[in-house]
């Protein structure tokens, strides 16, 4: 007989499952159902309640006073929103001084002072695949020694502009079309004849205008140019030194007397292969060297006689304002003639024969960025 209630308990159960899975559905899992059997013959079934959150009494549910006397402004300036651009900048200015006294020294020497002075304009133009920097740099410098009237020993303007176009984002080759120009402030003299200057503003001027090909490393700090078919312009815009025909010029042509029949050339036209080569190696914290090297040969009048223009700078960056600078620069150009003679008629006796140029400036000074 008690086998008999188990089986009759359990099939009563079984059903009141099935029932409840049809109530609630079959994607619906039920709460848990206690049986609990206080005889064979009573049946309880019970099911449970999730509870009720109820917040604690001590919560302040109410809206917070908001208040802004203990708030502070802001220290820096609000920064607007600008439009990024596609151009980068740079510009510098700097001065570098060196000074030499003398009192009572018995080895003996002159007082002196020397100041140069430079600007330095940057703009660069990135946009996808075309690349455009342009470079303008302008130096002068002055040397004043006791007994002595000034001297010039730095006067440069040289401006140079590279547009670029590569055809692939991953490569560094681009095709490229380069303008390069160069010539000074103000007359030159061979001291200490300041009667007769040897050179003048665009006398000499020269421009470079050709197209090639160039590689740019990805961090820029590495420009190789290479043009087959570059022209080169000398201009000769004094008329002395024209019909002297110095830089290479036609001279004037002079009869018998020394009278000038035709007035020298103030232009001279080449056309040729141009090298150029732009490289910035980090040394040391704060120690930079920057290379400037230009090789040119003239296709025509001189192939194979190769024109140099090289220019090495070491800075040395002592903190954001003082730096010092240790430069040299070497030209070579064959058209450019030194120990020319003439005889009271202006007729060449020795042409002079071409030589090679070398500079070294050293410099401690103040450089500023803006």
């Amino acid at each position: 007989m008690n086998k008999i209630a188990s089986k009759f308990v359990k099939s009563i159960c079984s059903l009141l499952f099935l029932v409840t899975l049809i109530t609630y559905g079959q994607d619906t899992i039920p709460a848990p159902i206690i049986v609990d059997s206080v005889a064979i013959d009573t049946i309880v079934i019970r099911r449970t309640v999730d509870k009720i959150y109820s917040p604690r009494k001590d919560v302040n549910l109410q809206i917070p006073n908001i208040d802004f006397n203990k708030t502070k402004t802001l220290q820096k300036g609000f920064n607007r929103f600008r439009i990024p651009s596609f151009w980068e900048n740079e510009n510098s200015f700097g001065i570098n001084i060196s000074e030499v006294a003398f009192v009572n020294w018995n080895a003996g020497g002159d007082n002196a002072i020397s100041g140069l002075g430079f600007l330095k304009f940057a703009r660069k133009y990135k946009f996808s695949s075309f690349q455009w920097e342009n470079n303008l740099e302008l130096r002068y410098g002055l040397n004043a020694q006791e007994g002595q009237k000034l001297r010039k020993t730095e006067d440069v303007i040289r401006l140079s502009s590279n547009l670029g176009f590569k055809k692939d984002n991953t490569s560094r080759w681009f095709y490229s079309v380069q303008l390069n120009f160069n010539t000074q402030f103000s007359n030159g003299y061979k001291y200490p004849d300041r009667e007769t200057p040897v050179s003048r503003f665009m006398a000499p001027g020269y421009l470079l205008f050709g197209a090639g090909t160039s590689y740019i490393t990805k961090d820029e700090k590495f420009n190789l140019y290479l043009s087959p078919l570059t022209q080169k312009s000398t201009f000769v815009l004094d008329q002395d030194l024209a019909d002297n025909g110095n830089f290479g010029v036609q001279e004037a042509i002079l009869d018998a007397d020394g009278n000038i029949i035709t007035p020298g050339e103030n232009h001279l036209l080449e056309i040729g292969i141009l090298i150029t080569n732009n490289f910035n190696i980090t040394i040391a914290d704060n120690i930079e060297l920057t290379n400037r090297l230009n090789l040119y040969t003239d296709y025509i009048k001189s192939f194979g006689n190769i024109d140099v223009d090289w220019e090495l700078t070491l800075n040395m960056k002592v903190n954001k304002f003082i730096s010092t600078s240790l430069g040299t620069q070497m030209i070579y150009d064959d058209d450019i003639l030194f120990d020319v003679l003439k005889n009271d008629n202006g007729t060449t006796i020795n042409p002079g024969v071409p030589k090679i140029q070398f500079k070294q400036v050293l410099g401690v000074g103040i450089l500023y960025g803006f």
